[in-house]
């Protein structure tokens, strides 16, 4: 892996190339421009859209370069199939890849590669069973190539479950509360700041408004 540069001058800064992706819509509304290289946690209570978030998420990351979602929990699962076909996920053609449940050495392996994807979700946390050594390498190569990681945890309570998870809400870019099908976005948002709607059906039972 290339040794990244640690200390820059002011014109070294001022002049450093970034790559905002360019989201329109709903999800600039949620979660603004974020660059390429951007990091988040996607977490919240059991059976409250965690999943299909991160998928939808996928899709729409799969307009902008390509995906690759880690299927950690569910692995190639009928209810895995089920929300790719919720979500029309065949319209990603080859920008969308479905891991499954590949581990961390494999991972690493598979993003040093120079034609990895661009973008990976890995559901969740607490299945890769990674230490934070290991969470920090990942991290490294994913900037050092320029590409986005969105992590999906399991939450207890507020805040998501585990050392390591919570860990990884205090260094991310991007903080996405999922609760009653809807996602709440915080954090170093560029623009963005809307909650977003993952089913707008059980997200009016959950919330018991009229949408």
């Amino acid at each position: 892996m290339k040794k990244s540069n640690r200390a820059y001058s002011i014109s070294n800064v001022l002049t450093k190339k970034f790559h905002p992706l360019e989201f329109e819509g709903e999800w600039e509304d949620t979660l603004g421009k974020p660059d390429k290289a951007f990091s988040a946690i996607l977490y919240g209570g059991t059976s409250n859209g965690k999943t299909e978030a991160g998928v939808m998420i996928g899709k729409y990351l799969s307009n902008f370069g390509k995906v690759d979602y880690n299927s950690l929990e569910q692995g190639l699962s009928a209810t895995i199939k089920d929300a790719l076909i919720r979500n029309h996920m065949e319209s990603c053609k080859n920008n969308f890849r479905l891991l499954d449940r590949m581990p961390f050495d494999e991972l690493i392996k598979r993003f040093s590669k120079p034609k990895s994807a661009d973008f990976l979700i890995v559901d969740s946390v607490q299945y890769l069973r990674i230490t934070k050594a290991q969470y920090y390498q990942l991290k490294e190569l994913m900037l050092s190539k320029g590409k986005g990681i969105i992590w999906v945890s399991q939450a207890k309570g507020k805040l998501p479950k585990g050392a390591l998870a919570d860990d990884i809400m205090f260094d991310v870019d991007l903080k996405l509360w999922v609760e009653g099908f809807k996602i709440f976005p915080e954090g170093r948002l560029n623009g963005g700041g809307e909650p977003f709607i993952i089913w707008p059906e059980k997200a009016a039972k959950y919330w018991k408004e009229i949408i």
